[in-house]
C-alpha cells in the first residue's frame, strides 16, 4: 500500500476514533475479538442507515482486512436491506419489498445527466448523494451516452466508466452496454473489438475493457403521426424473466463495481461521492459498430435460449382523463409536471415457449403490449419495478426496483430523453 493511501485511510479511522495516528498499533485493531466486532458492525449497520452518515460504515470497511470481511458479512446487497452502501451496490439488484428513490438532474448545456440518492422524501430537494453521471455524444449515424461514477471525468478513457448507452439515428432502438459479463455472457455476442485503437499510453490491467450488451430498448414506431403517450419495451438480457416469480433471483450479481483491488474499492468510497478513484490510466477506445444488432437480434443461438428467455418489460398503459383531456398515470406523488418522458415499466406476461427466441424478436414482440394486462395477469406482473416523471425543468425523479439496479434503472432512464422523431 502507498505512503498516500495509507495517509488516508489512518486519516478517516483517527476521525472516527477507530484508530490512533499511528500506523503500528493497527494490529491492534486487527486482533479485535470476533464477538465484540461483530457486535459494533451490526450496530452501525443498524443505526446509521441512511447517507450521510452511512460513511461511517464504508470507513469501518477500510480499517483492515479483518474489519472489511466482517464488514462484507454484516452488510447485506441493496434487494435485502434496501440501502446502497459501496459502489458495487449500484449494479445490483434493488429491494424486493420496496424501492430506491432517486432523482436526475440534466444539464442542457454540458449534456450531461446526474443521478442522486433522495436524502428526503421532497419531490424538489436537490440534496443527494451522488451516484452515476452521464454524457451525451451525438455522432453521424447515432448517439452515445457515456456513463461513470466520475462526475468529473465522463468518458470511456477514466477509471469509472462502468458502460454506455448507444441509440439509432431516429431513436427509436438503444442498446445498453455492460463493462462486466453478465451470468450468460458465454450466449452474448460480446462487442469488445480484437481491433482496438490504443493510445501511447499504456492502458491499465485494473480497468474493464469488455462491453457487453446487456438491454435492448424499443419505442415502438407511429406511423399513423397521432398525439399520445410513448410505447417502450425493454429486453432484459442479463435477466431472466423467471426473477420477477416467487423465488426468482437474478443470477450472476458483480461482487465488485471494477475488477480493481478490492481495498482501492472500499477507500475510494469514503469520499463525499462514488467518484473518487485512482489515476490509473484507461485509454482503451471500443471501435464503432453499427446497428446491424438491431436486425439479427444480440442473443446467439442455442440450447438454453428457450429456458432462459430474457425479462421484458413494457410501459404501463395510462388512462385518459375527460376532465384534464391528457393522458395520466398514478405516480403517488412522485411526479408532478406533465411531459411525453414521463413512464412506468412493469413486467409483460410470459409467452409461450413456442415464440421466437432471437433477443430482437423478444423486443419487439407485444406490439400492442402497452393496452392494459387482462385480470389473469398475476401480481407480480402488475408491479411497477421503474418509474420516471418530471417534478422541474430540468429535474426527474427515478424509483426503481427488484430485478433492476442502478445501472441498469440510469440507463433506460437516458433513453427517454432522447429526441425520438419518429415516435410523437
Amino acid at each position: 500500500m502507498s505512503d498516500y493511501a495509507s495517509k488516508y485511510r489512518n486519516r478517516i479511522c483517527r476521525e472516527l476514533g477507530l484508530l490512533t495516528p499511528d500506523l503500528h498499533h493497527q494490529s491492534k485493531w486487527a486482533s479485535l475479538p470476533p464477538e465484540l466486532l461483530r457486535d459494533v458492525m451490526r450496530r452501525l449497520e443498524e443505526d446509521d442507515c441512511t447517507w450521510p452518515s452511512r460513511k461511517d460504515v464504508v470507513a469501518c470497511a477500510s480499517v483492515c482486512t479483518t474489519w472489511r470481511d466482517m464488514c462484507k458479512d454484516i452488510v447485506r446487497n441493496p434487494e435485502f436491506c434496501g440501502k446502497l452502501t459501496f459502489p458495487v451496490s449500484l449494479k445490483q439488484p434493488g429491494p424486493r419489498d420496496g424501492v430506491i428513490q432517486c432523482f436526475i438532474k440534466r444539464d442542457k448545456s454540458k449534456l450531461t445527466y446526474h443521478l442522486y440518492l433522495c436524502l428526503s422524501s421532497a419531490v424538489l430537494d436537490e440534496t443527494g448523494k451522488f451516484l452515476l453521471a452521464a454524457k451525451r455524444r451525438r455522432r453521424t449515424s447515432h448517439t452515445d451516452y457515456i456513463i461513470s461514477v466520475d462526475s468529473k471525468n465522463i468518458s470511456r478513457s477514466s477509471n469509472g466508466y462502468i458502460g454506455k448507452l448507444r441509440s439509432n439515428f431516429i431513436g427509436t432502438k438503444f442498446i445498453i452496454y455492460d463493462t462486466q459479463p453478465p451470468y450468460n455472457a458465454g450466449t452474448l455476442c460480446s462487442q469488445e473489438q480484437s481491433s482496438r485503437r490504443l493510445s501511447s499510453r499504456k492502458v491499465s490491467p485494473k480497468v474493464p475493457t469488455g462491453s457487453y450488451p446487456i438491454i435492448q430498448v424499443n419505442y415502438e414506431l407511429n406511423v399513423l403521426g397521432t398525439r399520445g403517450p410513448r410505447r417502450m419495451q425493454c429486453a432484459m438480457h442479463s435477466i431472466p424473466a423467471s426473477a420477477v416469480e416467487p423465488g426468482g433471483i437474478v443470477p450472476g450479481q458483480p461482487k465488485e463495481l471494477l475488477p480493481r483491488l478490492f481495498e482501492e474499492s472500499f477507500r475510494s468510497s469514503t469520499a463525499t461521492s462514488f467518484s473518487k478513484y485512482s489515476t490509473a490510466d484507461h485509454s482503451t477506445d471500443f471501435s464503432s459498430s453499427g446497428f446491424s444488432e438491431f436486425g439479427g437480434g444480440i442473443l446467439q443461438d442455442g440450447d438454453d435460449v428457450e429456458k432462459n428467455m430474457p425479462l421484458i418489460l413494457r410501459n404501463k398503459a395510462p388512462r385518459w382523463h375527460e376532465q384534464l383531456q391528457c393522458w395520466c398515470l398514478n405516480f403517488r406523488g412522485r411526479v408532478t409536471v406533465a411531459s411525453v418522458k414521463n413512464f412506468q415499466l412493469i413486467a409483460a406476461a410470459p409467452q409461450p415457449a413456442s415464440e421466437p427466441s432471437h433477443a430482437g424478436q423478444a423486443a419487439q414482440h407485444q406490439t400492442h403490449s402497452s393496452q392494459p394486462s387482462s385480470s389473469s395477469s398475476s401480481s407480480n406482473h402488475d408491479t411497477v419495478i421503474l418509474q420516471f416523471g418530471k417534478v422541474a425543468k430540468d429535474m426527474f425523479t427515478m424509483d426503481y426496483r427488484y430485478p433492476l439496479s442502478a445501472f441498469q434503472a440510469f440507463a433506460i432512464c437516458l433513453t427517454s430523453f432522447d429526441t425520438k422523431l419518429a415516435c410523437e
